[in-house]
């Protein structure tokens, strides 16, 4: 009898761990038919079938990078959530940056622009004057 509940608890132990496994590599991978969505939050049946593979794939003895690979081979880079950084993705991994640092300069020099401005106020005349003049003596 104690060797039988050692034995159930150790399946129940591995099949934990072989469920966590599942669902981090399931979070890793996109669902292809919705909108970027892991397989593991996605109800789609096709998201389903991949976790079954995922699934089948681990209790077999396949490391997650294996799987992920194997799912790579089978629907491309597109499967994946975080994309791999090679020439196909440069712009996707650089784009954003690159629109920062463009802002960021963009900025700069507005403000360097601005600074170097002067407002010049040119002296008022002598009509302004006696405008100015008769309006203060009015006020007081």
């Amino acid at each position: 009898m104690f060797f039988y509940t050692l034995s159930v608890a150790q399946t129940t132990a591995e099949s934990d761990e072989l469920e966590i496994r599942a669902r981090n590599v399931g979070h890793a991978l996109r669902c292809v038919v919705c909108q970027n969505q892991s397989i593991e939050e996605s109800e789609a049946s096709l998201a389903k079938d991949m976790k079954l593979i995922v699934r089948e794939r681990i209790s077999a003895g396949e490391t997650d990078a294996q799987v992920i690979e194997f799912m790579r081979e089978r629907y491309g880079d597109y499967v994946l959530l975080k994309p791999p950084f090679q020439p196909n993705t440069y712009l996707l991994w650089c784009l954003p940056a690159g629109l920062v640092f463009s802002m960021c300069l963009w900025f700069l020099l507005i403000a360097r622009k601005r600074k170097s401005e002067t407002f010049l106020v040119a002296p008022l005349s002598e009509e302004e004057k006696a405008v100015l003049k008769n309006l203060m003596d009015n006020e007081t």
